[in-house]
């Protein structure tokens, strides 16, 4: 699904922080996380280990017009080059999105991804009305972010994790957002 008309992803101030769109600056650092092998196994789409070019395309996907899913950086310096995790919003039918982040694992458990998460639900930046979430079984920490942020737990699924190379269960979130 693409978005029409002209779209300028917007920068959302949060707690010690802004979330910000990627850019071109940032292949060394998302790479370098991405390749991480616990990063790569708590998301569904990024390979281990991380093959050459895979960085690059996704950033140019994320830059790309007309793209489906909306990805900020997670970045508490003055100058817009740290990056500490990403956050994306993936459009959807029916004015609805699901979400989906992680953070460097030197920073897990510190509440940054929840801080994340509320930043981007009060924005809103999609005008969405509906966001989903979902999060391996086996990374309840996840779990807690979603719920942290007010999403309802509504069941149980599975999806396929590249890096895993199996389908893997899920946990599935929603948050009402009118």
């Amino acid at each position: 699904m693409s978005f029409e008309g002209t779209y300028t992803q917007p920068i959302i101030e949060a707690d010690g922080f802004v979330l910000r769109p990627v850019s071109q600056s940032d292949t060394g650092q998302i790479g370098l996380y991405a390749a991480d092998e616990r990063i790569a196994k708590a998301t569904s789409s990024i390979p281990h280990p991380l093959p050459p070019g895979t960085t690059e395309g996704f950033i140019k996907r994320s830059l790309a017009e007309g793209r489906a899913e909306d990805v900020w950086v997670i970045d508490p310096s003055d100058d817009g080059s740290q990056v500490l995790g990403l956050i994306g919003l993936n459009r959807m039918d029916r004015e609805q999105s699901e979400i989906g982040y992680w953070v460097a694992p030197q920073l897990w458990n510190n509440g940054l991804a929840s801080k994340a998460v509320e930043a981007l639900v009060a924005a809103n930046p999609q005008a969405c009305r509906t966001l989903f979430g979902s999060v391996f079984q086996d990374n309840p920490a996840s779990a807690r972010v979603l719920s942290n942020a007010g999403f309802e737990y509504i069941g149980d699924a599975e999806t396929f994790s590249v890096a895993r190379n199996t389908n893997v269960p899920t946990w599935t979130y929603i948050k009402k957002l009118d």
